[in-house]
């Protein structure tokens, strides 16, 4: 098979993947902060990132995946005063923050399991390596980076430069950045605006804290990552992913890091997963505009039609390339669902075929490199299933005899089919035998969704509330909005 490429972001071009060990593969992934319910747009990043893991363990090598949780808060956006995101939920729950962190990592674990992700090799945690990370801090303190401001300690993002390049990863230059910063207040504590927080010393009331050389406080916002990468894959690892609005600042300041602390580059590949949209506009809790994993599983919501299952949703994210912006709508998930349900039917048929012919008329060897060809041009999922799609018509072919395979040609084409479908993508055949039904269960509550709505038109209410009421008891819940009535399963 051809050479793995990937496209580096620090680079920005797409260069050929050569492990720095042989045959082993280091990647890091930023995980998620947890404080809420994993929304859709965290869950396409750690599901690109479960698709190149699977696709390297599928080509042979042994990856160590490490993916950090964050579960000690830090300011956001590292600013000057104010609470942690884990703090605030705590308080408005009535929790401790670790009950927080709790409640909300087994939240993470369980959508993770559904969309049928593999967990990372390691998943350590913030509060579990204040140690290491006190160690950095001081370590950049020692190489002249950094300096301590009552309590705190910040990098010196100027010095640094002096000597390295602050913005190589997003492009931003530093005197562009000086010219566009605000002056500083008064009560700040930094030397410049750029500069960002290694150390913060707690206020009073800041639950979570830590004794360290400078105060009793907490770390910065990148800290945690440079110091988990680093201790489990070393000063220099192949893959290092995230979100691609991480890129800045935080991936930048990661970098600032580690080459202050450890004099080199910590990071060969930088990958980073696009946003999401929904109907076209940025997914936002503050719009409104926004759904939860569970509420696309059961249909709970006014956005979409109906209910689609995990491995639906996600063949549907694994349809636009991982770097690409994607828009979730009701109409492009109904057309993923019907394709992911063909494909699921066609590898059903396919197991069930015989060979008794010495020669093929279809050429397997050519199509599985296409495939392999698609995921070797920086995981390029989209391709692969077009790839796939284009074997439901050599499936439908064979059993209708309109073409012949050899028996060499069709075990590899079922191996072919398993592994891409089920080991690389990961999804999972939860149509069964009864593919159909879901369309059909749909078809007829749609049936009685529009005998209702004549009902209603009529003003024969008591018909109206009974085709609701009897569909309720059944476990099917109307939901009356402003497109129309939908329906979601309880």
């Amino acid at each position: 098979m051809n050479d793995l490429h990937i496209y580096n972001s620090i680079s920005k071009k797409k260069e050929k993947f050569t492990p720095i060990h042989k045959g082993a593969v280091g990647m890091y992934v930023c995980g998620p902060t947890v404080y809420s319910n994993v929304h859709l747009g965290n869950c396409r990043t750690f599901l690109s990132f479960d698709l190149v893991f699977r696709y390297l363990k599928h080509l042979g090598y042994k990856v160590r995946y490490v993916r950090n949780i964050t579960d000690a808060g830090h300011l956001e956006n590292d600013g000057e005063s104010g609470d942690d995101p884990i703090l605030k939920k705590a308080r408005l729950e009535q929790l401790e923050p670790m009950e927080v962190v709790q409640k909300y990592t087994v939240d993470f674990h369980t959508t993770m399991a559904k969309f049928n992700a593999l967990p990372p090799s390691i998943e350590p945690t913030a509060t579990g390596h204040i140690y290491e990370q006190i160690h950095i801090v001081e370590k950049i303190i020692e190489e002249g980076f950094a300096y301590e401001r009552n309590g705190s300690v910040y990098f010196d993002v100027l010095k640094f430069n002096e000597t390295n390049d602050y913005g190589k990863l997003s492009g931003r230059k530093l005197e562009d950045m000086i010219a566009n910063t605000r002056e500083l207040a008064a009560q700040s504590d930094k030397k410049n605006p750029q500069d960002f927080a290694l150390w913060k010393k707690a206020e009073p009331q800041h639950i979570m804290r830590w004794p360290s050389p400078w105060s009793d406080g907490f770390p910065g916002w990148h800290l945690e990552c440079t110091a988990m990468s680093t201790k489990y894959l070393g000063n220099n690892f192949d893959i290092h992913g995230g979100g691609m609005d991480l890129k800045f600042p935080h991936h930048e300041c990661e970098i600032a890091q580690a080459e202050a602390c450890n004099n080199t580059s910590p990071v060969n590949y930088w990958m980073h997963a696009n946003m999401l949209t929904l109907n076209g506009k940025k997914m936002s809790k503050s719009t409104g505009n926004f759904i939860l994993p569970d509420q696309m599983f059961t249909g709970n919501n006014d956005i979409l039609s109906k209910p689609f299952s995990p491995t639906v949703t996600k063949f549907f994210m694994y349809q636009a390339h991982y770097r690409s912006i994607l828009d979730f709508s009701s109409d492009a998930l109904e057309a993923s669902e019907k394709g992911f349900n063909r494909l699921m039917e066609a590898h059903r048929i396919l197991l069930n075929l015989d060979s008794s012919d010495d020669k093929s008329t279809i050429d397997i060897e050519a199509w599985r490199k296409s495939c392999y060809d698609a995921m070797n041009d920086d995981f390029n999922s989209p391709i692969l299933i077009a790839h796939l799609f284009e074997s439901i018509k050599f499936v439908n072919a064979l059993k209708e005899g309109k073409e012949t395979i050899s028996k060499v040609d069709l075990e590899l084409f079922k191996k072919t089919m398993h592994d891409f479908l089920f080991e690389v993508l990961g999804l999972e055949d939860n149509t069964s035998d009864n593919s159909q039904d879901s369309e059909k269960l749909s078809a007829a509550v749609e049936l009685l969704i529009e005998l209702r709505n004549e009902a209603r038109a009529d003003k024969d209410f008591a018909l109206s509330d009974k085709i609701r009421d009897e569909l309720a008891a059944k476990g099917i819940q109307l939901n009356d909005g402003k497109k129309g009535t939908t329906f979601s399963l309880n």
